[in-house]
């Protein structure tokens, strides 16, 4: 998401370095193409309206320090306003109120519900210690109920079953009781899809939410609809009372306007940002974070959070303990190490969010990086702990069992051996102190479609 916003964006602050000062006519200009990529983004237009305005009247206005040129003072206003559009801080959940707290979700079909309840679940679970109850309102679509059931059990939360012959109202009812008797923090109920148009059931969810009471009213809808999903949330919001917003599909081929629109046209802030159909691809929407990430200054308190949250730390501890103490580097770590990275996200993952590294990504191939890691992946778990720990054991005979074993070329195996014997001299240089010298030689070591990106990679 933000790709192409970003894109714009960076080339018109590049033209504005060199320039002796901020004027009225270089701000004029610049302000254009902001508004051109807004609306290619798909940014509603009342927005783009308010956005501009604001940020001409403070850049006229702005009396430019000594020690920032006019590039930097006008991505300053505008990284502002952009964090002011979509909600200036993370509003988080509320949970005041007697346990168990509803957590109830509402969207139009497709969007996402049922994933995002399960993966908002395993969220609350790890990172805020509660104890999560699921339970299924959507009669309508009794796949869905067994796909709840089937995500409770995946991420080991509570599931109440229901039936598509029960009352959407006494269903939740009963689940609020067992939340009750099993002492749950939070029930998260996930109801059917509909327009905001059909009386019926916008009739039912009210009802619902009536009887319910949540204290937290999520509309659920698809980043990839653009503006339109502002609006749509606005519908829902005259009808039902939100609290909050979660967009999902980020990862898609979204444009950004969604994100840029909600807060203003609905005045209700987006709490989550969806990403992929994993359970943990879920993180909380940061404003001010997210106005970095479009202009391409990175999100590295994203990053750290996302680190400590997914990667095994007693793994990692013990990987940096053994480097630094003996300085070797085996195929088995080098395996943990490609896990740990598809983990975080995969490469595309990493570099969206760190300083300097929209373009690195944008220049490596859409999964390229991700395919080859699978393949290096299943290449190393073919080989015995004996050879992954003794890579020069590796001979021809044993390539051949290798490249067979896990549909591979020996000519792939041999590739991998190579990548392998890079990482292995960087780690060294790493243990003794060369993470500078590592950082910069990386250009070209790792697999097709990372080294033409890192060779971008900023001097540390």
């Amino acid at each position: 998401m933000f790709d192409n916003l970003s894109d714009r964006l960076a080339k018109t602050f590049k033209a504005m370095k060199g320039q002796g000062r901020l004027t009225e006519s270089n701000i004029k200009d610049a302000l254009r193409d902001v508004r051109r990529a807004l609306l290619e983004a798909d940014v509603a237009l009342p927005v783009i309206k308010s956005f501009i305005t604001r940020v001409q009247d403070r850049a006229l206005g702005q009396e430019v320090s000594m020690a920032l040129n006019p590039g930097q003072a006008f991505i300053k206003i505008v990284r502002e306003q952009l964090t002011e559009t979509m909600g200036q801080q993370v509003e988080p959940l509320s949970f005041k109120v007697e346990p168990p707290a509803v957590i109830m979700m509402a969207g139009l079909q497709g969007a996402g519900k049922t994933t995002t309840a399960a993966k908002l679940a395993k969220w609350l679970t790890e990172r805020e210690k509660k104890k999560v109850m699921l339970v299924s309102a959507d009669i309508y679509r009794p796949a869905a109920i067994k796909q709840l059931e089937t995500l409770a059990n995946q991420i080991n939360v509570k599931f109440s079953p229901s039936n598509a012959n029960e009352d959407p109202v006494a269903i939740v009812e009963r689940a609020r009781m067992e939340a009750r008797k099993q002492f749950a923090d939070v029930l998260i109920v996930d109801t059917a899809g509909r327009m905001h148009v059909d009386d019926a059931m916008m009739a039912e969810i009210k009802a619902l939410h009536q009887a319910v009471k949540p204290i937290e009213t999520l509309f659920v809808v698809d980043a990839m609809t653009g503006q339109d999903a502002a609006n749509t949330a606005k519908a829902f919001h005259d009808a039902l009372p939100l609290t909050g917003v979660v967009l999902t599909k980020a990862d898609g081929d979204a444009r950004g306007g969604a994100a840029l629109s909600i807060r203003e046209i609905t005045g209700k802030p987006i709490k989550f940002i969806g990403m992929g159909e994993k359970v943990d691809g879920l993180e909380p929407f940061h404003p001010d974070r997210m106005a970095g990430r479009i202009l391409g200054m990175g999100d590295v308190l994203s990053l750290i959070e996302e680190a400590e949250s997914k990667i095994d730390q007693k793994q990692a501890q013990a990987f940096a303990s053994k480097l630094q103490k003996t300085g070797q580097f085996d195929l088995e770590d080098f395996r943990q190490q490609l896990q740990q990275i598809q983990n975080m996200g995969g490469i595309g993952g990493l570099m969206g969010k760190l300083p300097g590294m929209g373009q690195v990504k944008n220049q490596l191939q859409d999964g390229v990086a991700e395919k080859e890691f699978k393949r290096l992946e299943a290449i190393i778990n073919s080989m015995t702990p004996q050879e992954r720990a003794h890579p020069a054991l590796l001979k021809g005979s044993r390539k051949k069992r290798i490249a067979a074993g896990s549909g591979m070329q020996v000519q792939d195996v041999n590739k991998l051996l190579k990548q392998f014997e890079q990482m292995q001299k960087m780690m060294k240089k790493m243990s003794k102190g060369g993470m500078k010298n590592m950082m910069r030689g990386m250009a070209g070591k790792l697999p097709p479609g990372l080294g033409k990106g890192l060779g971008g990679m900023p001097k540390l």
